[in-house]
């Protein structure tokens, strides 16, 4: 483990809810919460003050709806959020060449390599420095910390939040690990929590002090060394600029379960689209196609079938898939299907073939192929026009705005821009042509000279667990929820003064 605390960590704070916010200024204060609004739906995101209610990641949506009625509820707009992604990774990349990337919203820097921060002093001014870039450049807040290892790095960031910064000084470690849970460990979840808890370890200083043959004899050989090393602060991990990905997939849940056999197969073969223009989007082809089925009682099958060579050829993946779903009973219904692919590569042996013949490559039809539709000819072919909520629209009289909840051939908008005061709302026809989905604006204003790009398709992707479809609205109450606001505001004051519990001593907070 190195002496100097230069391997930042960087999490954006509530990122998903945090851009809507931003997007929308009459929800600023206010109880946000982002994921899927089917039945089947789970939070991706929830908001400081939709927090205070204990709504977190990966709740239930209808659980969710009972523990903040008045709530904001919005579907995901996920090319909008790998846009402001990508504007935050660029201002990493300009402090080293090793970023290591964790998910959209989160990553490590080893600022050491590219010569930004030596020592504790000038780790320190980069942190602050990068949250002031950030809040330049997107307009939202991230939490850094600082520290001698990658553990320690991401324990300061969960201390620095929400919009701070936290260094943990080199030498204090063992001291501030000792009073903390278990379960702040990476690899320490419930059930290794549950067991350690039964025998009477609770923080990390019961770790260490039960020593590393009675880990090994409670966890395991790997598992029991990991956690008593960890307990004592050693952690020298590298932070790594690429990760293997291992393989590509994409799923669906459904909010009805599906009975038909022919809607299923249909639904693998655009599941297996997805996947090929995500294979083609990174490079890569890949020779084992699987898929995956959830059934009506939660039991979850998987089917694999290996190819001679790989392949990013949507007709072949299809044939696969198709040939997989043909070995799996679907009596009783489905809830989930998934199509991915692994055993990558970035080569694929079909276009050796093709290339050689003459023959031309062929995109898999999906959004592209829709998008050279037609508006008028897509919406006759759906019986309804869908407006999910918290997407972008535009009217021709006006302007800007966002869907706050549709249903009952009904769409009601809130026209506000970014940099507006908060809007009003007016209700039309779904069917209404002067009401048309429209790109993102970008969440900053930007000069003449900067890229007018606000984000890409307005729709994105609406993830794994619903989509907003009939009749789901924004809000619980037109104008949320003052309550959630005031111990939103709570909430935050709450986590600044749990940031320094136990490190007051030891650990200073930017």
């Amino acid at each position: 483990m190195r002496s100097a605390p230069t391997v930042l960590h960087l999490d954006m704070d509530a990122f998903f809810a945090s851009v809507e916010q931003a997007s929308k200024p009459s929800l600023r204060g206010k109880a946000v919460i982002v994921g899927g609004l089917g039945p089947r739906g789970v939070v991706a995101t929830a908001s400081y003050e939709a927090r205070v209610f204990g709504v977190r990641s990966a709740l239930p949506m209808a659980q969710a709806r009972r523990l903040a009625p008045n709530a904001a509820y919005l579907v995901p707009r996920f090319a909008f959020y790998r846009s402001i992604s990508g504007q935050v990774m660029e201002l990493l990349r300009a402090l080293s060449p090793l970023v290591e990337p964790l998910s959209l919203d989160e990553a490590f820097v080893d600022l050491e390599a590219g010569g930004a921060a030596w020592d504790e002093r000038s780790a320190r001014l980069v942190g602050a420095k990068l949250r002031a870039d950030i809040r330049a450049v997107t307009g939202l807040t991230g939490s850094v910390g600082l520290a001698a290892s990658k553990m320690l790095a991401k324990i300061a960031s969960e201390q620095a939040k929400p919009d701070g910064l936290v260094l943990i000084e080199p030498g204090t470690e063992r001291a501030l690990l000792a009073p903390l849970s278990v379960r702040t460990l990476p690899g320490v979840g419930p059930a290794t929590g549950d067991h350690l808890r039964r025998v009477g370890i609770h923080t990390v200083g019961d770790l260490a002090e039960a020593g590393e043959d009675e880990l090994v004899r409670l966890l395991g050989k790997a598992h029991g060394h990991a956690l008593h090393a960890m307990s004592l602060a050693k952690d020298d991990r590298s932070v790594v600029a690429e990760r293997e990905t291992k393989s590509v997939s994409v799923e669906d849940t459904y909010d009805v379960d599906i009975h038909d056999r022919v809607r299923v197969g249909v639904e693998v073969q655009r599941l297996a689209d997805r996947c090929v223009r995500r294979l083609r989007a990174a490079g890569l082809s890949g020779r084992t196609i699987v898929l995956k089925v959830r059934r009506y009682d939660f039991s979850t099958l998987t089917r694999s079938e290996t190819l001679r060579g790989p392949t990013d050829d949507p007709a072949v993946v299809r044939e696969a898939a198709a040939r997989l779903l043909d070995s799996v009973d679907t009596t009783g219904g489905v809830r989930l299907l998934g199509v991915g692919v692994s055993g990558l590569a970035d080569y694929t042996q079909e276009d050796l073939f093709a290339q050689a013949a003459g023959e031309p490559d062929k995109e898999p039809p999906g959004e592209e192929a829709e998008a050279a539709v037609p508006v008028e000819e897509r919406q006759q072919a759906g019986a309804e026009r869908r407006w999910p909520a918290g997407h972008d629209v535009r009217h021709g009289e006006y302007g800007h705005g966002w869907v706050q909840g549709s249903g009952l051939g009904r769409v009601t908008v809130r026209f506000e821009t970014p940099g507006s005061a908060p809007g009003r709302v007016r209700t039309f026809r779904t069917d209404d042509r002067a009401l048309q989905p429209a790109d993102p604006l970008p969440l900053v204003e930007r000069g003449p000279g900067d890229s007018e790009d606000g984000g890409g398709d307005p729709s994105g992707e609406n993830g794994q667990d619903g989509d907003g479809r009939g009749g789901e609205g924004a809000h619980g109450g037109a104008d949320g929820d003052a309550r959630a606001a005031q111990d939103g505001r709570a909430a935050r004051g709450s986590q600044g003064s749990r940031a320094g519990t136990g490190a007051v001593a030891r650990v200073r907070r930017g």
